[in-house]
């Protein structure tokens, strides 16, 4: 009938529909769900396992050693054989100094050690005839208790006292000729002074007429030449009074030579008499005082030679800082100075940064707790992305940053607010051979991520560590 409508018929047209496509989507999005949540559930455990175990930090940088080279003594540069960032060696040149004035002052200390040898020689060679003029009184003063011999033991003492007479001239001649030598080297020191202090006036003469100079200082400078002058001319004086000194000298010592010829042909015809052995005696009596004088005098030219010596080695060790060499290999930075300045003793003039380099880690003091020397690190420097160089822990410094700082802190004054503090640590590169592929310089940032597994087993990472190690650098940071 019209109207009608039979439960069998629905059930048949329910057959015949399609299936609805909703169900599948829908078990297929709840296995998708399921599977992602599975997946960042173990991400997220091996990150938390990795994350446990190790330490990160971004406040690190590159460290080395950097060398400073000064200047010890003050001079004009003459030449610098360096340029920036080139590498030396120990021992290389780096700057010179004009050794003019060094080389004039060691001439002037060597002047003065010849002198001081000479005198010292002089002064032993006085001790000697002291004391063979003792000796010969002695000997004189003992023949005359023996009659038949005073006239051979007169004849002796005087060969004895022309030969000592012969001695003093010849030390005498070499005291003139030491201090002839002196003379000249202050006439060399005189001429020195004296040609400076003319270039000086030369040059405030043009600088006057330029107008750059005021006439004051020219009258400076002129009388300063004239000085100069004055002292040039009594310098040449003086090597002209030494040089007759020392021909007069040497004229007294030919009369002492004659006079011990004439002496020793004369031994066979004297005859002793008794007056003169007396007096001989009575002189030999001071004879021990006037030797331990002479030995005094000695011992105080000996020191004065010794003195001599002691500033002629200052003068040649200032010669030789005029030459500046490289303490150590490395590459030349900061360098501040060039041919023609002037520098002072001291002054900072260029430093050298050795090859060697390690990194400096400033970890809170919350991440040391199980950090331990040797310790496996992974280094990545910013200059180089995806780069990873493999160190270890080296050691921990015994105080934090805050401590050591120039004005370091003191809670027990005002309010105190907790901060937590660094402390650094310094971290060794494990292969140098991988340090001279890259260009590493002092001060670039680095990101370390120690193990904190005993050193024994730091190598030993769970698996998927290095994955999660790098997105903890990534990040800059470990929880």
């Amino acid at each position: 009938m019209l109207g009608t409508h039979d439960a069998t018929d629905d059930i048949t047209l329910d057959s015949m529909r399609p299936p609805s496509p909703r169900k599948p989507r829908r078990l297929i999005l709840w296995g998708v769900v399921a599977l992602l949540m599975s997946a960042g559930l173990l991400l997220g455990v091996r990150y938390y396992l990795y994350a446990i175990a190790h330490e990160s930090t971004d406040d690190a940088f590159v460290e080395g050693q950097i060398v400073p080279i000064g200047s010890r003594v003050a001079g004009q540069v003459l030449k610098v054989h360096v340029r920036d960032n080139q590498w030396v060696d120990a021992g290389d040149l780096l700057v010179e100094l004009d050794p003019a004035e060094f080389q004039v002052r060691l001439a002037a200390a060597e002047a003065a050690l010849r002198v001081a040898h000479a005198t010292q020689r002089s002064r032993r060679i006085t001790v000697d005839l002291t004391t063979i003029t003792s000796s010969a009184g002695v000997d004189e003063a003992t023949g005359n208790v023996q009659t038949a011999r005073a006239t051979i033991e007169r004849a002796k003492a005087l060969v004895a006292g022309a030969t000592s007479q012969r001695s003093q001239a010849r030390a005498r001649l070499a005291a003139a000729r030491a201090e002839l030598e002196q003379a000249r080297a202050e006439l060399l020191v005189a001429d020195a002074r004296y040609r400076r202090e003319h270039a000086d006036l030369q040059r405030v003469r043009e600088m006057v007429k330029t107008g750059i100079a005021a006439t004051q200082q020219l009258d400076h400078a002129a009388a300063a030449e004239r000085m100069a002058a004055a002292a040039l001319d009594a310098a040449r004086r003086k090597v002209d009074t030494q040089e007759a000194a020392v021909e007069q000298s040497r004229a007294a010592l030919r009369t002492a030579e004659d006079n011990l010829l004439e002496t020793q042909a004369q031994v066979s015809a004297r005859n002793s008499e008794m007056d003169e052995s007396k007096a001989r005696f009575a002189a030999a009596k001071g004879a021990p005082q006037q030797a331990a004088y002479r030995r005094a005098e000695l011992e105080v030219a000996e020191a004065e030679s010794a003195r001599a010596e002691a500033e002629a080695a200052r003068a040649r060790l200032d010669l030789s800082y005029t030459k500046i060499t490289a303490p150590s290999a490395g590459n030349v930075t900061r360098k501040a100075v060039e041919a023609g300045s002037y520098v002072q003793v001291g002054q900072a003039l260029l430093a050298i940064v050795q090859s060697q380099l390690w990194v400096l880690a400033n970890f809170k003091e919350t991440q040391l707790t199980r950090m331990r020397p040797g310790q496996a690190a992974e280094i990545e420097i910013d200059t180089y992305p995806g780069v990873v160089f493999a160190g270890r822990v080296d050691s921990i410094q015994r105080g934090t940053g805050a401590r050591f700082s120039l004005l370091p802190p003191d809670n027990a004054t005002g309010n105190f607010v907790k901060v937590v503090q660094r402390v650094p640590v310094k971290i060794v590169f494990n292969d140098p051979q991988q340090l001279r592929t890259y260009l590493l310089v002092p001060g670039m940032s680095v990101i370390p991520v120690v193990s904190l597994a005993p050193p024994d087993r730091a190598a030993a990472s769970p698996a998927g560590g290095a994955s999660s190690g790098s997105a903890a650098r990534s990040q800059g940071r470990a929880p």
